[in-house]
């Protein structure tokens, strides 16, 4: 058996865990980034076109991770419910140590089977209020969308940075699959 099959055989036999293993990744990734910046590049966003600089977009990741873990136990996911914690934007050991919470919290999740299915309410533009407003989902998909969304914002905090003159990393924010295709194209 060729290692792709390999792979895909142990995917399909436990794929939370290797989804849940990629999100846990990307989360690294921004661990060890904050580990080489200051505080003042992680906030700053200041003459620069742009809105949040790397600390908000890295707060509003972990307040979705939060959202979904909170949920899980009610099967009841509402990305509405964020704490949106400010210290989280400015302080990168505050932010250090929400990462590694979120991450002893994925590795340790007893969730139910990967199709099983639970409720999620996302952003929509009232805040979300009426029943209509949820929509079913399941564990993987919604392990799926952390990942997609976490990755798209951690482009942009690759992005503010290098506009500060800091060097994240040619792979910083940049999909899995994308990854995959640089190593195979190159």
């Amino acid at each position: 058996m060729n290692t792709f099959a390999r792979e895909l055989e142990i995917y399909e036999v436990h794929p939370a865990v290797a989804l849940i293993g990629e999100n846990v990744a990307v989360l690294q990734s921004a661990q060890e980034l904050l580990g080489r910046i200051d505080d003042a590049q992680y906030a700053g966003a200041n003459g620069l076109p742009v809105a949040s600089g790397p600390g908000g977009h890295l707060r509003h990741c972990l307040d979705f991770y939060d959202s979904l873990l909170r949920g899980l136990p009610a099967m009841r996911v509402d990305y509405n419910d964020r704490e949106r914690d400010e210290r989280t934007s400015v302080d990168r050991r505050w932010a250090i140590a929400r990462i590694e919470a979120t991450i002893l919290a994925l590795e340790s999740l007893a969730a139910p089977g990967p199709s099983a299915h639970l409720l999620v309410r996302g952003e929509g533009p009232d805040g979300g209020g009426d029943a209509t407003a949820w929509a079913r989902s399941s564990v993987m998909r919604e392990l799926q969308v952390l990942l997609s969304h976490t990755i798209h914002h951690f482009a942009l905090v690759a992005l503010v940075l290098r506009l500060q003159g800091i060097e994240p990393g040619a792979e910083f924010g940049v999909a899995p699959s994308t990854r995959a295709f640089w190593r195979t194209a190159g």
